[in-house]
């Protein structure tokens, strides 16, 4: 007896089943290959951006390094920006940081639900696959127990056929769940990281701002005491 041969001669619900399983089990793979590409690129960009931004004196500066970019750390400068821009008839620097604060938390949880987007689906994959699998091997002894009962004899051979089919379905299901746990578990870890990033880049805008505002003091205060 061989895998295919044992999904041919199941019933039509435990082979609804096993290709369910194995349509879950290329869905947690696509989306492995998927993640991995995207979180490799999105850390590529943010660690490139951030380095740039630590060189950066003046906001204006930091966006015209980010020029045409519309990745996260373009929209934290661009967010930066524009509240500057809204408040200037509005006196109070802790305020405006408040404020600038506001908007970069909107836009970490943003980005954060972003960049876990299919991670839902590989927790769903996880942790219901193997009940779906045992569902499905429920239903095949549900019927080898049938057979037996139609055929009145208990011999091996008979039933045996259809329990291997039931608890084939158990097998993929756990195909399909266990490299789903561990490829949710993998990018939970790793969108944290990349998440800390983006939190490390909000503080170098934020630090960009408060020399900002601190120049723009320095120079009131000077145009105040050449005035007396």
């Amino acid at each position: 007896m061989s895998a295919w041969s044992m999904f041919m001669d199941a019933d039509i619900v435990v082979k609804a089943v096993m290709v369910g399983l194995a349509f879950a089990s290329v869905l947690t793979w696509t989306i492995f290959l998927g993640k991995l590409a995207e979180l490799a690129l999105a850390q590529a960009r943010l660690k490139k951006a951030i380095k740039g931004l630590e060189e950066c004196r003046t906001l204006p500066e930091a966006q015209l390094m980010m020029g045409k970019r519309r990745d996260v750390t373009a929209i934290l400068v661009q967010q930066a920006a524009q509240e500057v821009r809204l408040s200037s008839d509005v006196q109070g620097e802790a305020g405006l940081k408040e404020r600038v604060a506001s908007r970069f938390g909107e836009v970490q949880k943003t980005e954060g639900r972003l960049i876990r987007r299919g991670m839902g689906l590989l927790a769903t994959i996880g942790s219901t696959s193997p009940f779906v699998g045992l569902f499905g091997t429920v239903w095949g002894i549900m019927n080898s127990f049938i057979g037996i009962a139609k055929s009145q004899t208990t011999n091996l051979a008979v039933v045996a056929p259809g329990i291997a089919e039931a608890l084939l379905a158990t097998a993929i299901g756990l195909v399909a769940a266990i490299p789903a746990v561990i490829v949710y578990n993998h990018f939970a870890r790793s969108t944290k990281g990349y998440l800390d990033g983006v939190g490390r880049a909000a503080g170098a805008v934020g630090r960009i701002l408060s020399r900002d505002l601190d120049r723009a003091r320095g120079a009131q205060s000077s145009r105040a005491h050449a005035a007396e």
